[in-house]
């Protein structure tokens, strides 16, 4: 492929998909180990590769044919991103990770200076929960709900943490600790009875199941590519509600990605009342996106997020279903108890074992058997290449 024909837009275009899984032939991994473990990170197909080797290509040998190639894989990436949630372009910004997304819409919020509580809950993200209890050491209330002897955090335990000075609800829509699914809905219809924002983590479920955040009622969302969407490290994706920027929300970083800026400083640049003028953009990407961006995982996600597009999200979560079945039917047989709420339609599987890691740990690694394993627990997460036989190595590796 010459450098013109990847300027031309080659790699932009979607994988040819049908609905058939599992897909094996498409992911290297199948070929190595019974790979389990894609809540960790999504290991990348064929496809996502070359269209991240086509961009170091273009990288290696300089610009000149398009300097607009990388801001084009960008956008590329925003859209289908968009129409995987069922945004708008306008409402996504391009951020480095989930992480960075919700410290953005926090501290556009104005927390904690501007007052107010935020209720969480104890299945939330560790290192949002992180963030929220240093803030709380600057003066932010926040209320954590816990779960109760079933795993679930109750809708009811929730409410009653919820007032009129709650600033804003977070949650992760799948939790990457049990798997237990938030009905989103329902949350934000609570909290915005009150008045209060909702934040959701859905880096467990894009691109794992359907996703729609206007259905949802989200105020704001966040992942990052490198899981079910199936790209890398350094980029993510942020949704916010297109009516709260420059209202309930500002900017709480401040770089070039997000103006057009004019010179009047040099010759023939016209005049202008100052030497520099800015028009600040008014779209999420002119609030929350600051500074460069991982292209190159542009180029990767891009064509990932065409691949999901092609196959549906719809398709894998169906594909997903008999097999999560098939695990909570066995795993109690082998001593483990289910954590995942059996209603849950997310990727996780989480089963708990006392000592289940010095039991089973070096023995599903000399099965090459991939999944994560913790000191008491066991993470299972099939994907659109795994299938039945997939999930026969890991209860023989486990029996």
């Amino acid at each position: 492929m010459t450098r013109r024909t990847v300027l031309g837009g080659a790699a932009l275009a979607p994988a040819a998909t049908s609905a058939t899984l599992p897909r094996k032939a498409d992911f290297p991994v199948t070929g190595e180990n019974v790979c389990l473990n894609n809540a960790r990170w999504h290991p990348m197909s064929r496809g996502t590769r070359k269209a991240m080797e086509e961009f170091l290509d273009y990288r290696a040998t300089g610009g000149i044919e398009g300097m607009e190639h990388g801001p084009r894989l960008q956008s590329v990436a925003r859209q289908r991103f968009a129409e995987l949630v069922h945004a708008e372009a306008g409402e996504i910004a391009l951020v480095q990770s989930t992480t960075m997304g919700e410290n953005l819409v926090v501290r556009g919020l104005g927390l904690p200076e501007r007052g107010g509580n935020v209720v969480t809950d104890a299945l939330h993200f560790q290192g949002s929960l992180f963030m929220y209890r240093e803030l709380e050491k600057q003066g932010l209330e926040v209320r954590v709900v816990k779960p109760r002897g079933d795993w679930r955090i109750h809708l009811e335990d929730m409410e009653r943490q919820i007032d009129r000075n709650t600033r804003l609800v977070a949650v992760s829509q799948i939790s990457m600790i049990t798997g237990f699914e938030h009905d989103l809905k329902r949350v934000s219809e609570m909290a915005q009875a009150r008045g209060a924002l909702v934040y959701a983590d859905i880096i467990q479920a894009a691109g794992a199941m359907p996703i729609d955040v206007k259905a949802a009622g989200v105020d704001f969302a966040a992942c990052s590519s490198f899981k079910w969407l199936m790209g890398d490290f350094g980029m993510g994706f942020l949704y916010a509600k297109k009516e709260h920027l420059g209202g309930r929300i500002g900017r709480a970083l401040h770089g070039y990605r997000q103006a057009h800026t004019t010179y009047h400083l040099l010759p023939h640049e016209g005049q202008g009342e100052s030497f520099i003028e800015f028009e600040a953009g008014r779209d999420a990407a002119g609030y929350f996106e600051v500074s460069s961006m991982a292209t190159v995982v542009a180029a990767g996600v891009g064509h990932s997020l065409g691949y999901l597009l092609g196959v549906g999200v719809e398709n894998i979560a169906r594909h997903r279903e008999p097999l999560m079945k098939k695990l909570r039917r066995e795993m109690p047989g082998l001593g483990f108890a289910c954590l995942t709420p059996e209603e849950a339609r997310g990727p996780i599987l989480a089963i708990a074992k006392k000592d289940a890691g010095a039991k089973h740990g070096a023995r599903l690694k000399a099965a090459k058997v991939d999944v994560s394993v913790y000191p008491h627990r066991i993470r299972v997460s099939p994907s659109v290449y795994n299938d039945e036989g997939d999930v026969e190595r890991l209860l023989e590796a486990l029996s």
